[in-house]
């Protein structure tokens, strides 16, 4: 149970007015305090689909106590580790990231360059300090707590809570001093019988992509429903904006199979996976838009993201714990780079890492690994050599 000081109110989650502090606060914004540890953590009280939830500021998870829901793995043992301080920059104050990114969110007039974000950590290349469209998606899902999971909630997980998430964790982001969010375009639920207000609200959010002017452009997080055939390209459609076509150049689309030709697969292997996209869109001719950039994500059936069939094993097996797991995620790392691909916080006496090692690592992954090992003796460490043979028992 959760302890929290709201001004001179200290008290626990199950205290008889628990709901009424919160809502107190709320409309004062006032920051509740996180007891966990004798350092109270500041936290924030957010609207998450009408109703409020105390949630940790960002970047502030190892801050918490380890046996504390708020409390985030070692950010050194994912790719989110090397962008902190550089790509993401935190206002302690003001409780949000600033942002770099590796790509633009205006077009020059005379570009028609649509693309596909290249590999990390093929080829020789100084290590970006700036967000590439991939490691932007990966920061949403991690601040969105979206990569966490114990089976107490499972069948609670649906496209209604990841899209209020998202858009939650959107608001606590900036690029050059702008909101990300006023540039964030996430498909509603779509409901029928709201089909007329939610296509308005959509069209007043796209409408400055069709301004007069420098070209605009936008993001936009959804899930894939497929990608058609076109003229000249494909017309990708995205669930929950039905008569919602975006539209990709056929040189693009050629650059996509092949750049994510991994995604691809795991999403056609498995019906009760998700194909997530993250895209920077314009104005085309006629009014069509375009996708300029795109980036994809493949995640399982309780929205956790997956890059090979050894994370989708490891996945699963998690869903199924009552402990609290914590999916790691890549951001610019490269995959032939050693990472945390999972955490499981509440082993005794420590938290475990949990390292995959894949059949294509070399002696420089391997060594990679043990570095990375060696420097945290406070954690357990969980290691599967897929070449070894099947997936070793879970520490539980």
């Amino acid at each position: 149970m959760r302890r929290f000081r709201f001004d001179s109110v200290e008290c626990d989650e199950d205290h008889p007015d628990f709901a009424g502090l919160l809502a107190r606060a709320y409309r004062a914004k006032v920051r509740p305090l996180c007891l966990c540890r004798e350092q109270a953590a500041p936290m924030y009280i957010a609207d998450i689909g009408n109703q409020l939830v105390i949630k940790r500021m960002p970047l502030s998870g190892e801050g918490h106590d380890p046996a504390c829901p708020s409390y985030e793995p070692p950010y050194e043992l994912s790719g989110l580790g090397p962008l902190m301080g550089s790509a993401i920059q935190m206002d302690a104050s003001l409780g949000s990231a600033s942002l770099k990114l590796d790509f633009s969110l205006s077009k020059r007039a005379g570009s028609n360059r649509p693309g596909v974000p290249e590999p990390t950590g093929e080829s020789v290349k100084a290590e970006s300090r700036k967000l590439s469209l991939r490691a932007l998606l990966h920061f949403l899902w991690h601040e969105s707590g979206l990569t966490e999971w114990t089976a107490h909630w499972a069948g609670k997980r649906h496209w209604w809570q990841v899209y209020h998430h998202l858009l939650e964790a959107a608001g606590n982001m900036a690029v050059r001093g702008e909101s990300l969010s006023e540039r964030l375009l996430i498909p509603e639920p779509f409901r029928a019988e709201d089909k007329t207000a939610i296509e308005h609200r959509r069209a007043q959010k796209m409408a400055g992509l069709f301004q007069q002017g420098p070209k605009r452009l936008m993001l936009l997080v959804s899930e894939v429903k497929e990608f058609a055939e076109a003229r000249d390209g494909r017309l990708v459609v995205v669930k929950h904006m039905p008569g919602f076509r975006l539209y990709l150049e056929d040189t693009a689309w050629k650059s996509v199979q092949r750049r994510f030709e991994a995604e691809f697969a795991l999403w056609q292997s498995g019906e009760n996976l998700h194909l997530m996209l993250i895209a920077t869109i314009g104005s085309g001719k006629a009014g069509i838009v375009t996708i300029d950039e795109i980036a994809l994500m493949c995640v399982s059936e309780q929205w956790l993201p997956i890059e090979n069939a050894f994370e989708q094993k490891l996945v699963g097996r998690l869903t199924r714990l009552r402990l609290k797991s914590v999916k790691g995620l890549r951001f610019n790392l490269g995959r032939n780079r050693p990472l945390a691909n999972a955490m499981l916080l509440e082993t005794k006496p420590r938290p475990h890492a949990l390292y995959i090692v894949p059949p294509s690592a070399g002696a420089d992954f391997e060594e990679a690994l043990k570095k990375m090992i060696e420097a945290r003796p406070d954690l357990g460490a969980w290691v599967w050599r897929v070449v070894e043979g099947d997936m070793p028992p879970i520490p539980t």
